[in-house]
């Protein structure tokens, strides 16, 4: 599994019967109950939209691709401002609001105006505003305070919400809470948990135009918490917004699955393998018009009966996989061929490609015998990010990883269990980037792609792991590089 990650272009929160705009503040602080500052009764509200122009691109050329599996998923990810104090919990904040603990929070689509026919996208604009402050008692001169749109009456300087706040929560106004397309819904038990909210369906129906001209999404309580009278003082959750100054930005996380298992090496009798084929044009991966078909054939070069026509996927840009079912049967080893067919590029036929593969008997991927294996211990090579790099954020880099036994330089192995993470630092704490994934494994090497265009500036650090005989080994801080700003 492969990551992409998507960030906000523009957010802003909302309060309740207010002006107040706080588009560029680098906290959202979402809030309900009796507020004496603002109103009698009072709560926020949060709107964002989202970046997925990378996404798009990547999935147009094929990097990202669903033709071997449909379980690309995209979540959505807030860190919580309290997440890092537990001292945080059951206190007030610095505007006397107390934590919000045992609430619900809910992710919905921002709907269009409905009273124009037909409906039209609600554009709204981010804002310049900083303070949460009410619009009845601005600072003289505090230029980080304004009341200019977005806001919880207009999108922008012409134009207003189709109903105040987006939505009515009592269901009487002319856009009402249970019209609205709800995306997800997270408990939160404690309030200092993150924001994780599920947009896969959302996403994908993007990506595949069964939603258009989307403007973006919005947060909030659920109207029971919105309405809530007679509370003895405020309840507050803050989550960090696109301006804050920390690596914690929030942003959508897309996985998918790119990862290349070729079994050409030791392709063994009786197991399910895998074969691949990859497509260059000057050095680059380059797409097929259509997915091509295999045909495997024997020592004899015969057809085998029921393996031939056999269908392909592009598991990602430029790179085919078959899935070949258990053969039994043969006295191995032998050497077989594979008959890739189908081949165009740009409407133009190519001539079927024919390589071979030896099987091997079923014990080649056994080890039996009357003593317990040991743990092997690994060292590992590094090629595409040199240690200690600094790299600029229009990067996207092939590593290779070169596994072979510890103390030796040239006993590689063929075929490792191995994963990768990537991580950054924050004191001593490590902030996952990326959870832990397998490397790429082909006929000639182990490698993974690293995509800088969808990474924050900081420094990085991959570990490695690896799974030997029923033990998983973890090497720290393989590789520690820097991703630097294009100026």
């Amino acid at each position: 599994m492969s990551i992409n990650n998507s960030y906000f272009s523009r957010n802003n929160t909302i309060i309740y019967n207010d002006l107040t705009n706080t588009g560029r503040n680098p906290v959202t602080e979402l809030y309900y109950g009796e507020d004496g500052i603002v109103n009698p009764r009072g709560f926020s509200r949060f709107i964002f939209d989202i970046d997925l122009s990378l996404l798009i691109e990547k999935v147009n050329n094929g990097i990202v691709s669903t033709g071997c599996t449909s379980a690309m998923t995209h979540t959505l990810n807030m860190t919580n401002t309290s997440y890092f104090d537990k001292d945080f919990l059951n206190t007030s904040t610095s505007q006397g609001r107390y934590r919000a603990t045992s609430f619900d929070l809910f992710l919905f689509r921002i709907p269009p105006n409905n009273s124009t026919i037909p409906p039209t996208p609600q554009i709204w604009d981010e804002g310049v505003g900083y303070d949460f402050i009410s619009a009845n008692t601005p600072i003289p001169n505090d230029k980080n305070y304004s009341d200019r749109p977005s806001n919880w009456s207009a999108i922008t300087t012409i134009d207003t919400w189709e109903e105040p706040g987006i939505y009515s929560n009592t269901n009487s106004g002319s856009f009402n809470y249970n019209s609205l397309q709800v995306i997800d819904t997270q408990h939160f038990e404690f309030g200092d948990e993150n924001i994780d909210f599920d947009m896969t369906n959302e996403i994908n129906s993007i990506l595949n135009g069964s939603i258009t001209t989307p403007v973006g999404w919005g947060i909030a309580y659920l109207p029971q918490v919105e309405s809530l009278s007679g509370t003895t003082g405020t309840y507050s959750v803050g989550f960090f917004t696109r301006h804050t100054q920390t690596f914690y930005e929030p942003y959508l996380q897309t996985n998918y699955n790119d990862l290349i298992e070729d079994d050409r090496n030791m392709f063994v009798l009786g197991k399910v393998n895998k074969l691949y084929l990859y497509v260059y044009e000057d050095g680059d991966f380059k797409n097929l018009d259509f997915d091509p078909f295999v045909e495997l054939r024997d020592t004899s070069c015969t057809a085998i009966p029921g393996l031939t026509g056999l269908t392909t996927c592009r598991r990602s840009k430029g790179v085919y996989e078959v899935i070949i079912p258990p053969l039994i049967g043969y006295k191995t080893p032998c050497t077989f061929t594979d008959v890739w067919s189908n081949l165009f590029i740009n409407g133009l036929p190519l001539p079927n490609i024919t390589n071979e593969f030896t099987i091997y008997p079923l014990y080649k991927s056994l080890q039996i015998g009357t003593l317990s294996q040991d743990p092997s211990i690994y060292g590992f090579d590094f090629y595409g990010i040199k240690q200690d790099e600094k790299i600029l954020n229009t990067d996207i880099r092939k590593v290779g990883v070169i596994i072979k036994k510890a103390y030796t330089t040239n006993q590689l192995l063929l075929k490792v269990k191995a994963s990768y993470r990537i991580y950054v630092k924050e004191g001593s704490t490590e902030v996952q980037v990326q959870d832990w994934t397998k490397i790429n494994r082909t006929p000639n090497e182990y490698y993974f792609m690293f995509d800088t265009r969808d990474k924050i500036p900081n420094e990085y650090f991959i570990d490695i792991k690896v799974l030997s005989s029923g033990e998983v080994n973890t090497y720290k801080k393989q590789i520690k590089f820097q991703i630097v700003n294009k100026k």
